[in-house]
């Protein structure tokens, strides 16, 4: 298994050699190069190809949620970005997660939640801890108002559209083949073909896409 390669993107020169002295010290990975802003993290993710973008979100120049959306609009850039901030605030998971981030964590996370978290991402999973994804949800549910269902809804059969409703209530593959009496895995067909039809990351993204669209309406978020 090839070692995952990662950018850090931080204007903090002693962040970024703190991420560098933990993450080089880890077999697995490797630190293909630093950003300072967000500007230099595009263009270096564009040039050495990460695997994984550890991108800050206050940055000067451009900052690290323009940075993302910037990258997840270059069809030809292939890195997932896992979004490091010391603020946990709302504006900024949404934000971050809008633009197409593929997770978000706290820099003060423990040095072995920060690990695993890359090598999640660099597998091509989301990485969201769960008190973050029921506040993106309530955050919907108290919208006063939605879109209209989206066109693309269409392509989808019944069952993916249960599916794609059950994963944007938060229940794990397992809790979703429960609920619809199938095996997980077939529910883990079922979410892939939902992601691949329309056109979505990952999970974490199908949960923001269900909203937007009108799938999922106030009352039937998880408690």
């Amino acid at each position: 298994m090839s070692a995952a390669r990662v950018l850090i993107a931080d204007d903090q020169e002693m962040v970024r050699a703190g991420f560098r002295m933990l993450l080089e010290s880890q077999p697995g990975i490797d630190v293909v190069g630093e950003a300072g802003d967000g500007e230099e993290a595009v263009a270096l993710t564009r040039r050495l190809r990460p695997d994984v973008v550890l991108m800050d979100v206050r940055m000067p120049v451009l900052d690290g949620i323009a940075a993302t959306e910037r990258l997840g609009a270059d069809l030809s850039v292939h890195a997932r970005v896992l979004v490091l901030t010391t603020f946990d605030l709302d504006e900024y998971v949404y934000g971050a997660l809008r633009a197409g981030a593929s997770g978000f964590l706290l820099k003060d996370a423990p040095p072995e939640q920060l690990i695993a978290g890359i090598h999640t991402v660099a597998a091509g999973e989301a990485l969201l801890a769960p008190s973050i994804t029921q506040r993106v949800i309530q955050a919907f549910v108290s919208m006063p108002s939605r879109p209209e269902p989206s066109a693309d809804l269409a392509g989808l059969t019944a069952r993916e559209r249960e599916v794609l409703g059950l994963l944007a209530r938060g229940l794990s593959n397992a809790e979703i083949a429960s609920r619809l009496v199938i095996t997980e895995t077939t529910t883990k067909t079922h979410v892939a073909r939902v992601l691949a039809k329309l056109g979505l990351r990952d999970r974490v993204h199908a949960v923001i896409y269900a909203y937007e669209a009108g799938l999922v309406v106030p009352g039937d978020v998880r408690a």
